[in-house]
């Protein structure tokens, strides 16, 4: 078989230390799923490993057609298995029947936009093991109060538990990508639904971050009008507010604000 050739407009690098890639693989917990999907599964490094589990399903969602004809040929019985589309058109409550974790090496075009999709099926998607850009997992798992913490901090936070792994140095890929990566995870925590109007709080977050650098009371001035007064929070800045404080922001903006709060298309804002 000969193998694929990274193509730079899917963001591919393939990659190519087996020691790496099982130790991607034994970081899925198993606990209350034992259903798996691999996302971009490209030459199949992760996917070797992932076959040889016992009691677990198995299922993986490439867009790249080579791809998808390399792993047919190098892992027999797997063409029922390999779902080839766009992740981010693909619908993942309707891959398996029950809760299932989510594992890849995400490419790094698109790895904020994988992340939406992921918290879309929140409900489902029990883990999250994942590779991508160490300067995104450091975003996603930073604590209020650092300068990483922003956007995409709050909206995972707010219903996983977000650990860094390990790092990985470019130079176990094929091609080497110009930075560093790192492999994350993700736990589903208990929060079933926030408290507060789930569009509110996406728009809230998204419009304190994008000018991180004001106190909240000049960043959300459209959403309190006269009621500064009946608002928390208003004199901090965004990083400074957790999960649980964004809520209670939220909450008393609610209370405020009339409805209809409008959509935010999560997937095409960035981050």
């Amino acid at each position: 078989m000969d193998p694929v050739k990274p193509k730079k407009s899917l963001g591919q690098h393939f990659l190519a230390d087996r020691n790496i890639a099982a130790k991607i693989v034994s970081s899925l917990t198993f606990k209350d799923y034992d259903a798996v999907l691999e996302i971009g599964p490209g030459m199949g490094i992760l996917t070797s490993f992932l076959l040889e589990l016992k009691n677990a399903e198995v299922r993986f969602v490439e867009i790249d057609t080579e791809s998808v004809e390399y792993l047919n040929q190098k892992f027999p019985g797997i063409e029922k298995s390999v779902i080839n589309d766009d992740i981010l058109s693909t619908d993942l409550r309707g891959i398996f029947d029950r809760p299932f974790a989510i594992i890849g090496n995400f490419p790094y075009n698109i790895s904020s936009q994988i992340f939406f999709r992921i918290l879309e099926s929140r409900d489902v998607t029990r883990e999250v093991v994942c590779m991508v850009q160490k300067e995104v997992a450091a975003r996603i798992t930073s604590p209020p109060g650092s300068k990483e913490y922003g956007i995409l901090s709050v909206f995972l936070q707010a219903f996983y538990h977000a650990e860094n792994l390990f790092n990985v140095s470019p130079g176990v890929f094929r091609p080497p990508p110009k930075v560093t990566s790192s492999v994350m995870r993700l736990t589903r925590n208990s929060r079933r639904s926030l408290e507060c109007d789930e569009q509110l709080f996406f728009r809230v977050v998204k419009t304190a971050f994008n000018q991180r650098r004001k106190v909240m009371r000049n960043s959300l001035r459209a959403f309190i009008g006269d009621h500064e007064h009946e608002i928390s929070f208003l004199r901090s800045r965004p990083e400074e507010l957790g999960v649980d404080e964004f809520i209670k922001l939220t909450m008393e903006i609610e209370r405020v604000t009339p409805p209809p709060f409008g959509h935010l298309p999560l997937e095409r804002e960035g981050v």
